[in-house]
């Protein structure tokens, strides 16, 4: 086993942290342009959707591939190309003539982020020791909510001052950050050098995600529920056909371990129930409070504030507690009743209700996101930490593109055609957030009983 030093770890980690940086950074400040975007464009809130659940798919698709030819070439290296893919998709987004080129571009860019994602979590769980990986998890995590914190300030500002464009133009410089970082770290990790990827597998599984999200996102129109249906029984088949090749892409096996299953699981509920939360969000701030993108990214900023200020502190403490379930379950907690308020929002909710809603949602996250994490890495061998930390990051981007699918189909269904939003229908987005936060608190409940599912033991073998 190869020895780390102490350098080698900072190094490391100072890279995937400005790459766990960029994806959350880029997301917060789209959120915030969404109505100039539309706007420029003449699109509406719904195809405004298109935007986020692109990136989510294309991300999704990718992450279990990356996963094992991560194992099979090296994880450092496809670090680098994700981040390359990263800064590419960028330029093209800042060049792009239409709306559609932007939403390929968002796609390329979660292709990136797919393999970075992936290839982080599972390097930083390879060089750091147990008792300093909740540490380790927790700076990585801060820096994802740092991103979240300061993304709608930045967005705001840009896209008021310089257009939509320029949010697309800051994120080419961090990515050639990052990899100039990575490749002062001069070790590769390859834990199936001289395998081969399962191509049919991968093939089967992008397949069946692509036909399940992308027909999620796409709901109530006929032919949308059909791809939900034929992706599910493929992801079904894709489960078995896995579970029986002696060269699988993903090892099914792992959900036999109820820590890994059940931390995933409430992973998945975590986002589905909660990431259309600054979707609407920012919707509401501007075009229902009346305020600028930069105003209403100063208002969401109290949500990631929070997290950046708890998360590094759970995530000490998850290293020190006897049982990994217990800070989930109270985070997820958390995360519910925040989320519950915004059933009772209406037209002229007060600003201090909506502080207090991103306050709840931002805490709970905060106790819940590291410690669900290291458990979940924790709970596998090392050499199953690629896969680990792809299906981390699928339970997340599913999570995600359902509850955009959610939102996107109540906007179809209850706002009909008329999706822009005007004087003359913010009742009738009153009411699709009502109904969507209902969903949601009932997906946050499900989620405080899985969060409950695992046993008491890390293995770290």
């Amino acid at each position: 086993m190869t020895e780390f030093t102490e350098s080698d770890r900072r190094t490391l980690l100072a890279a995937c942290c400005l790459a766990a940086f960029i994806t959350p950074l880029m997301s917060t400040m789209m959120n915030l342009s969404l109505t100039g975007l539309g706007e420029y464009f003449g699109e509406g809130s719904h195809n405004l959707g298109y935007v986020n659940s692109s990136f989510l798919l294309a991300s999704a698709v990718f992450l279990v591939p990356f996963a094992k030819i991560g194992d099979i070439i090296g994880k450092r290296r496809v670090f680098l190309i994700g981040n390359a893919i990263i800064a590419v998709a960028s330029v093209i987004g800042m060049l792009a003539p239409d709306f559609w080129t932007v939403v390929v571009s968002r796609a390329l860019i979660g292709v990136g982020s797919a393999a970075v994602v992936c290839m982080s979590l599972s390097m930083i769980t390879d060089v750091y020791p147990l008792g300093m990986r909740g540490m380790a998890l927790g700076m990585n995590t801060t820096c994802v909510y740092i991103g979240l914190a300061i993304g709608p300030v930045v967005g705001g500002i840009l896209n008021d001052s310089l257009g939509w464009q320029s949010l697309f133009a800051i994120v080419v410089p961090m990515s050639v950050g990052a990899i100039l970082l990575m490749l002062r770290f001069r070790h590769e990790i390859r834990p199936d050098a001289g395998g081969s990827l399962d191509y049919k597998g991968s093939v089967l599984y992008a397949l069946a995600i692509l036909l399940a999200m992308g027909g999620m996102i796409s709901l109530p129109e006929v032919w949308a529920v059909a791809c939900v249906v034929v992706g599910v029984v493929l992801v079904a088949f894709f489960a078995y056909s896995q579970s029986r090749s002696p060269n699988s892409v993903l090892d099914v096996g792992l959900f036999r371990n109820r820590m890994f299953a059940g931390s995933c699981i409430s992973a998945f509920i975590s986002y589905a129930a909660s990431y259309c939360l600054a979707f609407f969000m920012a919707l509401y701030l501007q075009n229902l409070m009346g305020f600028s993108a930069m105003y209403a990214g100063l208002i969401m900023l109290a949500q990631s504030l929070v997290q950046v200020v708890f998360t590094i502190y759970f995530g000490r403490m998850s290293d020190r507690m006897a049982d990994p379930r217990t800070l989930p379950v109270i985070g997820m907690a958390i995360i519910t009743v925040g989320l519950s308020t915004l059933v009772f929002y209406t037209v002229d909710t007060p600003l201090w209700m909506v502080i207090v809603t991103l306050v709840l949602v931002g805490f709970g996250f905060s106790v819940f996101s590291t410690p669900n994490t290291s458990a979940i890495m924790s709970s596998v061998p090392r050499e199953m930490t690629a896969e680990a930390s792809a299906m981390v990051s699928v339970m997340r981007q599913t999570g995600m593109l359902v509850s955009m699918g959610v939102a996107m189909t109540l906007i179809a269904v209850i706002m009909g055609s008329a999706d822009n939003l005007a004087m003359g229908n913010h009742e009738e987005f009153i009411q699709v957030v009502r109904t969507a936060f209902s969903i949601c608190t009932v997906l946050g409940i499900a989620g405080i009983v899985l969060s409950m599912m695992g046993r008491r033991k890390h293995t770290d073998e």
